[in-house]
């Protein structure tokens, strides 16, 4: 089932507002106005009532009685809107065709139902005291309420008709003014429909959105910008593993193709063999890193975790490079917090820095010295390889840990452990599984490439 619109929506939430707020000022009007008309009928009762008991007060004989009849014969209304009766124990002193009942005679307002009528009549009785012959009598004073219970009904149904009518209109209204608001929000769509990976560099229009729109859109872009980059960098990625992986495939076919081109001996064909072995080997080499990096692009955090001083796990690693150091004339010296210590995985450390000592001893020019320093940053402990050499560009070094990424023919075998440009992206990796970052510049002569674990 389909959902409904959000104009559908605010339209009825607008409308069920609206028959709330005017279904409680209208009951609201009615009850002032029921309680208005009642005090009306007791105002006409109070005034007839003290006339007839002003009168009644002062006569006490038979002989006056008449005067007091004739009155009350003046005062009744030819509709009986307006009706009168004394009640007396003496016959003499009595008015009314027909008494009313009990309940009638209790003093005080009431209310007197007819039978021959749709509303009953409101009463008002009092009892007024002996004075000469006459006895103590009680006298009501009954008032048609019909035309007040018909103006309420007029009242209630002219209010219903117009809280439906307000409540439709209102619907209407807030259902045109929603779809006029939701305009901009249409051309958005419009145009995040035209978007297609043919044209990434096509962006949302915010120039005559709203606030919250705008908002909206910009935010849009960024995610955009961000993705055309990832396209990019996917695009890139794929060309890299393409030819890093078809240099040794080429070499393994080739050789085998001329090694099937004639008959070979056995020494001839070990060589064959040789040859494909390390072009195998580096085959390997670039799925074992790429299953690497897979690894922890989605998340995975390193395991295995052992306390350790970094210093010392720094100088086991440099002792693989010694009989490089000493022919290249190279020399390399740890400083800094030398007893800082973190937990980590010791393989996955010594690999990041394998490959940092790698990178730093291809591009050191000349007999010079790198330098390790260790240093204690909060709750990260930071390594950082400096070397003297050819500088880079500050362009570059932003991303000098993405993946295959080249600065340029001199430095193209930048970071590599096994010559495939995934060095640097391999230490990137290693410092997020461990809760840490990486970090690069080079200004002075000197290049600093380093990363941080969590201490």
């Amino acid at each position: 089932m389909r959902k409904p619109s959000i104009t559908t929506r605010l339209a009825l939430g607008f409308a069920l507002v609206a028959l709330v707020v005017f279904s409680l000022i209208g009951g609201g009007l009615y009850a002032a106005l029921q309680r208005d008309l009642l005090r009306q009928q007791d105002d006409v009762l109070n005034t007839a009532a003290n006339d007839v008991q002003y009168s009644l007060s002062h006569i006490g004989s038979t002989g006056h009685w008449a005067r007091l009849r004739a009155k009350l014969d003046t005062l009744t209304s030819s509709d009986s809107s307006l009706s009168f009766w004394v009640i007396s124990p003496d016959p003499r002193f009595a008015y009314g065709a027909a008494p009313p009942p009990e309940a009638a005679m209790r003093p005080g307002y009431g209310h007197l139902p007819r039978p021959d009528r749709e509303y009953p009549m409101r009463t008002l009785t009092r009892e007024i005291g002996p004075i000469e012959e006459r006895p103590r009598v009680k006298l009501i004073v009954g008032l048609e309420s019909a035309p007040y219970f018909h103006t309420l009904h007029t009242f209630l149904s002219a209010l219903a008709g117009l809280l439906l009518l307000s409540v439709l209109l209102i619907a209407l209204l807030s259902r045109w003014l929603t779809r006029t608001g939701l305009r901009p929000l249409l051309r958005l769509s419009d145009q995040a429909q035209q978007l297609s990976p043919r044209n990434l560099s096509q962006r949302l229009h915010t120039e005559s959105l709203p606030i919250e729109l705008a908002d909206l859109a910009l935010a849009f872009n960024g995610a955009l910008n961000r993705l055309e980059s990832a396209y990019k960098q996917l695009e890139a990625f794929n060309a890299d593993v393409a030819h890093e992986l078809r240099t040794p495939l080429t070499n393994l076919i080739g050789h085998t193709q001329v090694a099937l081109s004639r008959r070979r001996g056995a020494g001839e064909l070990e060589e064959v063999l040789q040859s494909n072995l390390e072009d195998l080997d580096q085959l390997r080499a670039i799925v074992n890193d790429m299953l690497f990096l897979a690894r922890a692009d989605q998340g995975e955090a390193a395991s295995g975790l052992v306390r350790t001083v970094l210093a010392a796990e720094v100088g086991k690693t440099i002792e693989f490079f010694e009989f490089v150091l000493d022919d290249l004339g190279l020399a390399i010296e740890i400083d800094g917090d030398i007893a800082a210590q973190a937990s980590i995985n010791t393989a996955q450390f010594r690999r990041a820095m394998t490959n940092l000592l790698q990178n730093a001893i291809q591009h050191t020019q000349g007999a010079a010295r790198i330098d390790v320093h260790i240093r204690q940053a909060g709750d990260l402990v930071q390594i950082h390889v400096s070397n003297p050499g050819k500088a880079i560009e500050p362009r570059h070094l932003p991303r000098l840990f993405d993946r295959f990424y080249r600065v340029d023919s001199a430095r193209r075998d930048s970071g590599e452990t096994h010559g495939h440009g995934l060095g640097l992206a391999i230490v990137k990796a290693v410092a997020n599984m461990h809760g840490g970052g990486v970090f690069a510049r080079s200004e002075a002569g000197v290049t600093t490439i380093g990363f941080s674990v969590r201490a």
